[in-house]
């Protein structure tokens, strides 16, 4: 029974069904009763009516073969009005006394029969064709019959209970069977967030059914497969991250050592290579602060409406510089369009797009950026033709913490990810096409500002 009522929840669904059973018999047993107490006290007031109609043929036949009320036949009906128990007067239609029962002979018989005193008097009228002729008075014993009526409803209690109670054992057997059911799977999934909670990461809820609670354990092993997903990445970042800072803090330890030994001098070659590694711990360390910050961006937002093709003309010529360093191409085609959003968080999408570019195009390769109005959306999309990503990696190249392969020594591996928190809290939509070795295209869309109402 224990092992049956496992956990506080599984015990009230038990007795609930109990007592839903026992309920229902209870009240089974109320209206039962109800309906048999009118019913039973029609049938003895119609028993009483046909008594009487009996009795009172008896005076019409006696009435009848006379032509009139004589005494001598008169008190030949006594016995049988005395071994009923009744007590009678007849009068005639004037309200004159003609005949009554002598009152000591029904209290013996009363006495012998064992019969209750008589009932209220009722009036019955003598009919002889179609003509009273006199009005019986009598009084009918109520004894035998009710005492019939309470055997008959005791045993009909007796038999509700009995089926009450049967019918409670029914209702908490099932009670029992549908609540080993029902929390079946509400104490596994319970025992699989517990385990989950305690660092259990591999911990699934084994439910297979189609109902809502099934549809919870699928979202549960849903988000525990992303937990568990999201702290392998965070390990791989976290390592991905000491090896960037290890490597610029490294060149820096012994370049300063070599300084203070006296091994090497202050010369501006070793100052900008200090410089350089500073400038690169700099570039990580604001990476990460616009990861953090990117979450609430969506809160943060200093809208207004921009023309987004001018705020990417200018973003374009403050990297043209470095496109050109690097031998690649940096091409625009750029229409009129104008958006509601925040011009720096704006600006960043652009930076982090053609930086990413920058990184990954080779020497005498081209990056093109094009922007254009579709419908009610602005499309700003930035192509290039550098090494491409691979078809297992694209899936995950918005994915917080991931870097694919060719990424693992070019930068933090953060810029795309902040594209896709910012874009999303301009209420658009950043997608990527690529082939390994033909390029890559970033898309972005966004809601473009109606040029008519502006």
């Amino acid at each position: 029974m224990r092992d049956l009522l496992r956990g506080p929840f599984a015990r009230r669904l038990a007795l609930a069904f109990a007592a839903l059973g026992l309920g229902a018999a209870a009240l089974t047993a109320l209206l039962v009763n109800a309906a048999f107490g009118a019913r039973f006290d029609d049938y003895l007031a119609d028993q009483q009516h046909v008594r009487e109609q009996q009795l009172a043929a008896l005076f019409a036949d006696s009435y009848e073969r006379e032509s009139s009320w004589d005494q001598r036949s008169l008190d030949e009906l006594a016995p049988s009005l005395a071994m009923t128990g009744s007590q009678a007067e007849l009068r005639g239609p004037n309200g004159q006394l003609i005949w009554s029962l002598d009152p000591g002979m029904a209290e013996m018989h009363q006495e012998m029969m064992g019969t209750s005193p008589p009932g209220p008097p009722r009036d019955v009228p003598i009919m002889v064709d179609e003509r009273r002729v006199g009005t019986l008075t009598i009084r009918l014993p109520q004894g035998a019959i009710p005492a019939v009526d309470r055997e008959f409803r005791t045993a009909v209690n007796w038999l509700l209970i009995a089926g009450g109670m049967a019918a409670g054992l029914v209702a908490l057997a099932t009670g029992l069977f549908f609540a080993r059911r029902a929390t079946a799977p509400i104490i596994e999934l319970t025992r699989a967030v517990d385990d989950l909670a305690a660092g259990h990461r591999d911990r699934r809820a084994a439910l297979s059914s189609r109902d809502e609670i099934g549809r919870l354990a699928t979202a549960f092993n849903t988000m525990a497969d992303r937990v568990e997903k999201e702290d392998e990445l965070r390990r791989l970042f976290a390592a991905d991250v000491a090896h960037e800072l290890r490597t610029p803090l490294a060149i820096q330890r012994s370049q300063i050592e070599a300084i203070q030994d006296g091994i090497a001098e202050p010369t501006s070659e070793v100052i900008d290579s200090l410089h350089e590694e500073t400038l690169r711990l700099s570039r990580l360390v604001a990476d990460l602060e616009t990861l953090a910050s990117a979450d609430a961006a969506a809160f943060t937002l200093d809208r207004g409406t921009l023309a987004l093709d001018a705020l990417v003309e200018e973003t374009v010529a403050g990297l043209a510089g470095q496109f050109t360093e690097a031998g690649i191409a940096l091409r625009t085609h750029l229409a009129k369009v104008r958006v509601d959003g925040d011009a720096v968080r704006l600006r960043q999408v652009v930076t982090n797009l053609l930086t990413n570019a920058l990184k990954f195009v080779p020497a005498e390769g081209a990056t093109t950026v094009t922007l254009r109005r579709v419908g009610g959306r602005a499309e700003l999309s930035v192509a290039d033709t550098g090494i491409g990503i691979p078809d297992d990696e694209l899936p995950h190249v918005f994915d917080r913490f991931f870097r694919g392969k060719a990424a693992r020594a070019r930068g933090s591996g953060i810029g795309l990810a902040v594209v896709a928190e910012l874009v999303a809290a301009h209420h658009g939509q950043v997608t990527v096409e690529s082939r390994a070795g033909h390029g890559t295209t970033f898309t972005v869309v966004l809601p473009a500002c109606d040029e008519a109402a502006r």
